[in-house]
């Protein structure tokens, strides 16, 4: 599933085609998607698009009359194509603007989804539930450490609940668990206020690492530009079990902590 960076770089690689422009038409071949595509993504035409936003792994269309909600799942992509363009398996979804150019949803999986936030109704629930952006003054060690308290989740699990902290996935917490030093089983309840400071800002480091580089080049995983990205070639542990760690040259160690392959080094993370 492309994790907060991958979403990221989409965002940035459809915006300047995006914003300023008016939406012609919204085509949707399949309706059943994640969700059922519902009927009101229809009130996006004819709008003007003003900003094109990212909430966790959403992005967000915004328009004046309410913001189109879209989400990758596990193996969606959008790109930014000429409206005429060949339909190819699995294209769900167009939206066609007056410039003759199309953001169009490809999803194999059809994990994904397309939803409506119109601007007078109560916000959709799978965003009003979500926890702070990870690269925002809103997001610090101090919070982490408050909330983590009396917790006896594994330390990996908690920072990757989207009610804490939102957009920390499975590739980066391994990473930033062991840029910080925490082994990743440790309860969270039991890690120190100084160690969840240096967690937070390992998260940040990480996750902007990546968006500065394009993303974690998975199987599934293009740019809106069709290219992988590549921040694979800078993990440290992830995907990396019996290889030497860098730092100590100790064999890398691999778990399933919540049903998730968890990789770390039993000298460096503690």
């Amino acid at each position: 599933m492309p994790e907060l960076p991958e979403v990221e770089v989409s965002r940035l690689g459809i915006s300047p085609h995006l914003i300023g422009q008016r939406i012609q038409a919204i085509v949707v071949r399949q309706t059943q998607l994640r969700w059922p595509v519902p009927g009101e993504v229809q009130f996006a035409v004819g709008r003007e698009i003003q900003d094109v936003r990212r909430r966790a792994k959403y992005l967000l269309v915004d328009t004046a009359s309410g913001s189109l909600i879209l989400h990758l799942g596990m193996s969606g992509s959008l790109r930014v194509l000429d409206t005429n363009s060949p339909v190819q398996k699995h294209d769900h979804l167009d939206i066609q603007l007056h410039n003759g150019k199309c953001l169009r949803f490809n999803d194999p999986r059809r994990f994904g989804a397309c939803l409506w936030q119109g601007t007078d109704t109560e916000p959709l629930a799978l965003l009003s539930r979500l926890g702070p952006e990870p690269l925002t003054d809103a997001f610090d060690g101090q919070r982490l450490f408050a909330l983590s308290r009396g917790k006896q989740v594994a330390v990996k699990n908690f920072i990757m609940d989207n009610h804490i902290v939102v957009g920390v996935g499975n590739i980066y917490a391994s990473e930033s668990l062991f840029m910080a030093g925490i082994d990743p089983r440790k309860a969270a309840g039991k890690v120190s206020q100084a160690a969840y400071l240096k967690l937070a800002a390992a998260i940040k480091q990480v996750l902007a690492l990546a968006i500065q580089q394009g993303g974690t080049t998975l199987k599934d995983f293009t740019q809106a530009d069709g290219n992988p990205g590549y921040f694979a070639q800078e993990l440290q542990v992830y995907g990396r079990s019996g290889k030497p760690c860098r730092v100590c040259q100790s064999p890398l160690q691999a778990v399933t902590i919540g049903q998730r392959n968890s990789f770390f080094c039993h000298k460096c993370q503690r």
